[in-house]
Protein backbone atom coordinates (compact mmCIF):
# COMPACT_ATOMS: atom_id res chain seq x y z
CA UNK A 1 0.00 0.00 0.00
CA UNK A 2 1.46 3.35 -1.13
CA UNK A 3 1.44 6.04 1.39
CA UNK A 4 0.12 9.39 -0.17
CA UNK A 5 0.27 12.42 2.09
CA UNK A 6 -3.03 13.87 0.12
CA UNK A 7 -5.23 11.57 0.56
CA UNK A 8 -3.99 11.82 4.35
CA UNK A 9 -4.41 15.07 4.71
CA UNK A 10 -7.64 15.03 2.79
CA UNK A 11 -9.16 12.31 5.28
CA UNK A 12 -7.83 14.65 8.34
CA UNK A 13 -10.30 17.33 6.50
CA UNK A 14 -12.89 14.81 6.28
CA UNK A 15 -13.05 14.14 10.66
CA UNK A 16 -11.78 17.44 11.54
CA UNK A 17 -15.41 18.92 9.66
CA UNK A 18 -18.04 16.16 10.70
CA UNK A 19 -16.30 16.30 14.09
CA UNK A 20 -18.43 18.69 16.34
CA UNK A 21 -16.27 21.73 17.66
CA UNK A 22 -15.79 22.63 21.21
CA UNK A 23 -16.36 26.02 22.66
CA UNK A 24 -13.00 28.03 22.94
CA UNK A 25 -11.11 25.58 20.07
CA UNK A 26 -9.69 28.79 18.54
CA UNK A 27 -8.84 30.17 21.63
CA UNK A 28 -6.70 26.87 22.24
CA UNK A 29 -5.36 26.94 18.94
CA UNK A 30 -4.42 30.50 18.92
CA UNK A 31 -2.34 30.00 22.63
CA UNK A 32 -0.44 26.58 21.51
CA UNK A 33 0.15 28.45 17.73
CA UNK A 34 1.66 31.57 20.00
CA UNK A 35 3.95 29.14 22.25
CA UNK A 36 5.38 27.10 19.28
CA UNK A 37 6.23 30.52 17.23
CA UNK A 38 7.92 31.87 20.63
CA UNK A 39 9.81 28.27 21.28
CA UNK A 40 10.61 27.95 18.55
CA UNK A 41 12.71 31.00 17.78
CA UNK A 42 14.93 30.23 21.07
CA UNK A 43 16.61 27.24 18.90
CA UNK A 44 19.68 27.03 17.67
CA UNK A 45 18.64 24.84 15.06
CA UNK A 46 17.29 26.31 11.88
CA UNK A 47 15.07 23.16 10.69
CA UNK A 48 13.39 23.24 14.19
CA UNK A 49 13.03 27.12 13.70
CA UNK A 50 11.67 26.77 10.45
CA UNK A 51 9.34 23.98 11.48
CA UNK A 52 7.98 25.97 14.47
CA UNK A 53 7.49 29.01 12.63
CA UNK A 54 5.58 26.77 10.14
CA UNK A 55 3.50 24.86 12.53
CA UNK A 56 2.77 27.71 14.61
CA UNK A 57 1.78 30.46 11.41
CA UNK A 58 -0.70 27.17 10.56
CA UNK A 59 -2.32 27.22 14.19
CA UNK A 60 -2.71 30.73 14.18
CA UNK A 61 -4.41 30.71 10.46
CA UNK A 62 -6.71 27.67 11.95
CA UNK A 63 -7.65 29.59 15.02
CA UNK A 64 -8.45 33.26 12.65
CA UNK A 65 -10.16 30.90 9.77
CA UNK A 66 -11.55 27.78 11.38
CA UNK A 67 -15.05 26.87 11.62
CA UNK A 68 -15.59 28.60 14.87
CA UNK A 69 -12.42 31.02 14.38
CA UNK A 70 -11.55 34.21 15.74
CA UNK A 71 -12.60 36.49 12.14
CA UNK A 72 -16.06 35.06 12.87
CA UNK A 73 -16.14 35.93 16.47
CA UNK A 74 -14.77 39.31 16.18
CA UNK A 75 -17.02 40.28 13.30
CA UNK A 76 -19.69 41.05 15.95
CA UNK A 77 -17.43 43.31 18.19
CA UNK A 78 -16.09 45.41 15.31
CA UNK A 79 -18.93 47.04 14.71
CA UNK A 80 -18.45 48.96 17.70
CA UNK A 81 -14.89 50.44 16.11
CA UNK A 82 -14.29 53.28 13.90
CA UNK A 83 -13.57 50.64 11.16
CA UNK A 84 -16.77 48.46 12.14
CA UNK A 85 -18.77 50.01 9.49
CA UNK A 86 -16.91 48.09 6.56
CA UNK A 87 -16.56 44.28 6.39
CA UNK A 88 -13.30 43.72 7.47
CA UNK A 89 -12.78 40.74 5.07
CA UNK A 90 -13.16 43.03 2.25
CA UNK A 91 -9.84 45.12 3.06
Amino acid sequence: MKFSPVDSLRKLKEYDDSRPGFKGEHWLALGAGAALLMASRRSPSTLKRTMGSALGSALLLRAATGRQGLGKSLTGALRYLPVGKRSWRSV
